[in-house]
């Protein structure tokens, strides 16, 4: 563990635009500076995918081959955040991650149009899906990466072809993994998270608190 100053004097970086990244890290009290970065996520999820078939299921992480892809998109988002900064003096650790919902083992990112959020929540109306978050936090100095998976499920009230158009017309699922936000308009549908909360939204806040400490930045000691 890293005494006081030295955790005092690391430097957040969230590489990530989302808007609902940035809430959560301020709501535990973090400053942080954004670094968007942009990965090909379907390039990264179809070369962990032929790993996965090759090597069957060695080496995958608990959650298996979905965790694995969401592992290594966020570590890819870190990457890439890292290789956009000019080196600074001050110590930087990268925080990143990568959310997707689960259903009939497919893969529902963010759609790409109505007609595919449509189709998204068509598939989670009564249903029981899961939700799984890659976070990885870099140290671009000492080129060491910590992350993990958070796996949450979530469970959706029946729903009609109407209540769906009408959310699908608000725009808000159109930027979220399976094409809902569990904090915004879409709790209405929303009948049980087992699991963590927080990993639906976007950012599974207690997992992430646990990496950083593995890098020695305690969450408390910037309050």
């Amino acid at each position: 563990m890293a005494d006081a100053d030295k955790i005092l004097q690391a430097k957040l970086v969230l590489a990530s635009a989302s808007p609902r990244r940035k809430l959560l890290l301020h709501q535990i009290g973090l400053c942080f500076e954004v670094v968007p970065v942009d990965v090909d996520e379907q390039a990264i999820f179809d070369r962990i995918q032929c790993i996965g078939v090759a090597e069957g299921a060695t080496g995958l992480p608990s959650g298996g081959l979905t965790a694995a892809q969401v592992l290594a998109a966020a570590e890819a988002k870190a990457a890439g955040a890292a290789a956009k900064m000019a080196a600074s003096g001050s110590r930087q650790l990268i925080v990143a991650a990568d959310t997707v919902v689960l259903i009939d083992n497919l893969v529902l990112g963010k759609p790409t149009d109505q007609a595919d959020a449509v189709r998204m929540l068509s598939l989670l109306a009564g249903r029981t899906h899961r939700v799984l978050t890659g976070v990885a936090v870099l140290d671009p100095t000492t080129g060491r990466s910590v992350s993990g998976v958070e796996d949450s499920r979530v469970t959706f009230t029946p729903l009609t072809k109407a209540w769906i158009e009408a959310y699908v017309a608000t725009g808000e699922p159109m930027d979220k993994a399976g094409a809902y936000a569990v904090q915004g308009l879409g709790s209405i549908f929303i009948e049980r998270v087992e699991g963590c909360y927080f990993n639906v939204v976007g950012l599974p806040l207690s997992l992430l608190a646990r990496l950083l400490r593995e890098q020695g930045f305690e969450v408390i000691a910037a309050w």
